[in-house]
């Protein structure tokens, strides 16, 4: 795979666009639109909400040329936009014909199913005007039918949960290194506040500090000095391995459950050293054991 610049190079010889991964999505409203997009932007797609019918090609155009993430480019369309255009579906078919090949997903529910969750939400639907709840979802289907018959893919939320209808469109859109957990090794230092994003907070203080070695006390974790004084003491490898074995234990149930991030922070006095050469030592681990992570060090040079 090129650089963007040579892909639209490539393109100019061969009068063939860049190949680009455009994915529309509409539906009812209510139908769980938003959720489709939380999942698309988690599995790596740019997305672009409420987006006016009229600008679609456009985008589709800039999505090409730019390359890179923007290749993997995701289009929210709904009845919101019918300031600009009511043809939904005239400007999906404009989009192939201009050489792109979108997959539509189109997002349905129940009527009934639809009315409850406005309902519990107390909002009106967006063209229900003075009517009731079931004349905006009657005129939003009868704007929208020509769009659901051209869908690719076809999602009936009626029975889907939240995390359910994200493993649907993961399954569907996602690649397999997409849903993989990445793990982040967070050092810090406890005098200056635990890290609120931390998923699991380990204690490295148990552990004799290099800063009341002399020749240690001006370096840091990540100096293999310091990294062979801390893991050399007694416990340090244990330690490392007990979590390295926790983290890999629970990641397929986090992945299952929809968790892509983890932060795993450990903490010493001042986040010098200690914690930099534990967290860097269990950032490799985990890596032996086929987890994405790597380490990083929040509070080093703070002092």
């Amino acid at each position: 795979m090129g650089t963007p610049g040579q892909e639209r190079a490539a393109a100019d010889e061969t009068g063939e666009r860049p190949a680009t991964d455009l994915v529309v999505v509409t539906g009812v409203s209510g139908g769980g639109r938003s959720t489709v997009a939380r999942a698309l932007e988690n599995v790596g797609y740019y997305v672009v909400d409420n987006l006016p019918q009229a600008l679609l090609v456009q985008l589709a155009e800039l999505a090409a040329k730019a390359g890179g993430a923007a290749r993997h480019t995701a289009m929210v369309l709904d009845v919101r936009s019918r300031v600009f255009s009511t043809d939904l579906a005239g400007a999906i078919r404009d989009l192939r014909e201009k050489g792109f090949s979108p997959r539509v997903v189109f997002v349905d529910a129940d009527d009934e199913v639809l009315i409850r969750r406005f309902e519990s939400v107390r909002r009106s639907h967006p063209l229900q005007g003075d009517g009731r709840l079931s004349d905006g979802i009657a005129a939003e289907r009868a704007l929208l039918a020509e769009a659901r018959e051209q869908a690719d893919v076809l999602i009936d939320t009626s029975h889907l949960n939240v995390n359910q209808l994200r493993a649907r469109v993961e399954e569907l859109f996602a690649s397999p290194e997409a849903l993989r957990l990445r793990v982040t090794v967070l050092s810090f230092g406890f005098k200056y506040g635990l890290p609120p994003d931390a998923d699991f907070v380990l204690d490295a203080r148990f552990l004799p500090n290099p800063y009341w070695v002399p020749e240690l006390r001006e370096h840091t974790g990540r100096e293999e000095a310091v990294s062979r004084y801390v893991l050399g003491q007694r416990g340090a490898n244990t330690f490392v391995e007990t979590y390295a074995r926790l983290v890999t234990a629970t990641a397929p149930g986090f992945e299952r459950e929809g968790k892509r991030y983890l932060t795993v922070a450990v903490g010493c006095t001042g986040g010098k050293h200690r914690s930099v050469a534990i967290s860097e030592e269990l950032a490799r681990r985990l890596r032996e054991l086929r987890v994405v992570a790597h380490a990083q060090h929040r509070d080093l040079g703070r002092e």
